[in-house]
């Protein structure tokens, strides 16, 4: 029986049943160290905030470029402009409130209520225009529907130039005559067509090329583009699918 170096007499062959030494020619177990933990990797780093476009200071739309997508206001110059046509016809943009240097918000002019009485141009949907318009189209009037409810409204008719059409933040047109609010007419243009007003009191109508055409008092051939046409009182300007424009320019009309 094997005896261990310390003298006991043990029936193991590798370790002592006694003391516990390692008996004679026997091998000593090999402990591996233990492998070390994982390091965690570290988080990613959160990527910069991307910095928020200024809003429009007049009606706090979020830019999207250069000029405001609801009033047209310039966010690099701080100006809001606008499109006025000579009595010749000429197109060109001036502002409409000059650019403040003290740092303050310009305020942008805001449309002047219709007086009860004077030169006015009443803006209203007109169910037989409509009916005209939908009748010469055929087939492809079908998808037009007349609006059930339109209220009228009256616009003075003030300075040298009233513009019909519908608001155009992209190019800063802000007609006088705006007829881009619900219902909206959706045959009518951003600039649709401009009255000039003429010494004699009476106005110019021009159509600058709108899309599709402006006819007066019933008619059914639109007016030459860029040619004036003149109108008086009680004329009745045709734009878009149903929206006629009734000219009244007596003193004390209503």
């Amino acid at each position: 029986m094997p005896v261990c170096p310390s003298g006991h007499t043990s029936q193991s062959t590798d370790y002592c049943d006694v003391c516990g030494d390692l008996m004679d020619g026997a091998q000593r177990a090999e402990f591996a160290e233990p492998a070390p933990a994982p390091v965690p990797a570290p988080a990613p780093a959160a990527e910069p905030a991307a910095a928020e476009e200024p809003a429009c200071p007049h009606c706090g739309t979020p830019r999207s470029g250069r000029f405001c997508e609801e009033d047209g206001y310039d966010f690099e110059t701080g100006t809001v402009y606008t499109v006025e046509f000579t009595p010749a016809g000429t197109a060109h943009a001036v502002p409409l409130v000059p650019q403040q240097r003290d740092g303050s918000v310009p305020v942008v002019p805001r449309p002047v209520p219709a007086p009860a009485a004077g030169p006015h141009a009443l803006v209203m949907a007109d169910r037989a225009y409509f009916d005209s318009v939908v009748a010469e189209m055929g087939p492809d009037g079908g998808g037009l529907a007349f609006p059930p409810y339109c209220p009228e409204r009256r616009v003075p008719l003030l300075g040298g130039q009233i513009r019909i059409g519908r608001r155009s933040a992209s190019r800063a047109l802000l007609p006088e005559i705006d007829l881009s609010a619900p219902p909206e007419d959706p045959g009518v243009s951003h600039l649709h067509a401009v009255l000039l007003a003429r010494p004699d009191g009476a106005w110019n109508l021009i159509d600058p090329g709108s899309t599709n055409g402006t006819t007066v008092n019933g008619g059914t051939e639109p007016i030459p583009v860029n040619v004036p046409v003149p109108v008086g009182d009680g004329d009745r300007i045709h734009v878009g699918a149903w929206t006629t424009i009734t000219l009244s320019l007596q003193e004390g009309t209503s």
